[in-house]
Formats: C-alpha cells, structure tokens, sequence
C-alpha cells in the first residue's frame, strides 16, 4: 500500500466521526471519571474504586451498587491464601461479596452482601473463605452482652466456632469449638481457620498435631 492509498483509507475511516463534527473525545465521552482503580468483571459486575470506596458496574458501565466502604479488600492481599486475606479487590462469587463491620474492639468481622448491595449474611465472623459452590467455612463469633464496667465500656462474653454456612447467611454444619482468641485488640490476631471444602460431601481439618482429617458432611446436602 503506497502513501497515497494509506491516506485514501484513513481519511474514509475517519470521515464518519469529522463529517459530523465529531471529536475523538466526544465519542469518548466518560461514563464514570476520576477512577482509581478497574477490577476485572465477576458475575455481570465489575468493581471500581475512588479512594478507600468501591461501587460496582453492570456491563453497559451503569453504577449499580454506590460507592462504600465496607466491601473487603487489600492491596497487599496473598493471593494464595484461601480465607479473607486472600482478597485484592471486592468480587462476587456466588451472587456474594465480603463486605466488613469494625466493631466495639476495634476488630473486623465479616459478612457478605448480595448484587443489590444488601446485606445477606451478618457480619459475625471473624475469618472466612469465598463461597463456592453455595457453602463457604468461617470462624463465627457469638458476643453475648455482660454489661459495662467502670469506665462504662461494654463488656462481651465471647464463644467461637468454626462452621460451614450457605448463601442465606445460615449456618448449616458446625465443623470445630475454636478457643484462645484474644478479643483485645492490643493482642487480636485474625484466627486461622483450620477446615477446608475438598468436595461437596467432604472437608479436610487440620489437627493439633498438624495432621489433617477427613470428615463426611453429606448430610448437609440432605438437609431442606
């Protein structure tokens, strides 16, 4: 192609968007602007971030869920972790995202919220994997109210217990009773959760020896 055929074509391409006075930046024109940060699309919606606060879109770029800021995230995220820590920017799996409560001790619990950004399951757990397959494992933390004390701060008793739930935010399997969580937060550190889902039937946990069992929850897939 010589010169003057290159210039023939683009001209023809172009031609459509100049001869009516368009401009590259008005057919550009911005559906959302000043973003930073575009995460990938998951379920039909894609996370966008400004700031610490992530709204998501729906595939013809409307805001579909406003912008908060409680929908877990970290920059920092291993992404071979399979709890909580794992997550890089907010994602539904499942028709669910983790979203995250500070509460009284100053500690993260977790829940999750459906595509219509209301919240399914409670943020009451203190560590959680992803849903899959409708059941994810978390560490949920029952805080019964004691009173106050002197200062006239607010005093918990506090039971632990590692669970399997569902989508409904219901727990549907209890796996382990989970004891020296510290709850000051001075000495908090976020549990590790010591079950996995290896199939739909079966989970592996792990011992204190650091050996692992294989327990059958098939019963849970009767259950109505």
């Amino acid at each position: 192609m010589n010169k003057t055929h290159f210039l023939i074509v683009a001209i023809c391409i172009l031609f459509p968007f100049f001869g009516n006075a368009q401009t590259i930046e008005t057919i550009n024109k911005p559906i959302l602007k000043e973003l930073d940060e575009v995460a990938p699309f998951s379920e039909g919606l894609a996370a966008v971030r400004k700031g610490e606060r992530w709204g998501f879109i729906d595939k013809t770029g409307e805001l579909v869920i406003d912008f908060r800021d409680d929908v877990v995230w970290d920059k920092n995220a291993v992404s071979d972790r399979k709890d909580i820590r794992a997550i890089r920017y907010p994602q539904f799996k499942n028709g669910l995202c983790p979203i995250q409560q500070i509460k009284d001790e100053g500690i993260a619990y977790y829940g999750f919220m459906d595509a219509q950004g209301q919240i399914v399951v409670q943020p009451e757990y203190l560590n959680v994997t992803g849903f899959k397959d409708g059941k994810a494992i978390g560490i949920f933390c029952r805080r019964t109210f004691r009173g106050k004390n002197s200062f006239q701060l607010n005093i918990y008793e506090y039971t632990f217990t590692e669970v399997i739930l569902n989508t409904k935010g219901e727990i549907v399997w209890p796996i382990k009773k989970r004891e020296g969580i510290s709850m000051a937060k001075k000495r908090y550190e976020m549990p590790e959760l010591t079950a996995s889902l290896i199939s739909s039937n079966l989970i592996a946990i792990k011992t204190k020896g650091n050996h692992f069992e294989i327990c059958n929850v098939n019963a849970l897939n009767q259950r109505p």
